[in-house]
């Protein structure tokens, strides 16, 4: 799995409202401060307020802001309707199962398995508030910790 630039824009965009929560943010503003062209960001903040993460207010002192509180807004969620499945095979695609020819006796099928619930597991287990505050928590997944 590998998050293109428009899912890294689209979780800059969240942290910037969420940094303003409750406040109408122009789309300017938002720009200036992820990196991203306004004609991209429109195209995002679109896709954003289409799942249902923002909202937008028209006029003058119109903008976006977040639908819900930042603890409310998983990352797990914002990932998969931006980016699709998080499995890094076909094989092991909860959502998006594509069969293998090699797959009744592979040897790796277990591993990008592995892959798929670890990142499955950190990302649902995060949310936008958790990236505000900096409070990611440490989780052990097969004898390891990840922050």
């Amino acid at each position: 799995m590998k998050i293109s630039s428009r899912g890294e824009y689209s979780l800059r965009a969240l942290i910037v409202l969420g940094r303003h929560n409750d406040q109408v943010i122009p789309i300017s503003e938002i720009a200036a401060q992820t990196l991203v062209p306004v004609h991209y960001l429109e195209q995002i903040l679109l896709q954003l307020k289409m799942h249902g993460f923002v909202k937008s207010k028209r006029g003058a002192q119109g903008g976006y802001t977040l639908r819900k509180q930042p603890e409310e807004i998983c990352i797990g969620e914002v990932v998969r309707k931006l980016e699709g499945p998080l499995a890094p095979m076909g094989c092991v695609s909860l959502t998006s199962y594509e069969s293998c020819p090699l797959e009744q006796n592979c040897l790796l099928k277990p591993l990008w398995g592995l892959i798929r619930d670890t990142i499955a597991q950190v990302l649902d287990n995060t949310t936008l508030g958790d990236l505000l505050t900096g409070n990611l928590e440490m989780q052990r997944i097969g004898g390891v910790t990840y922050v």
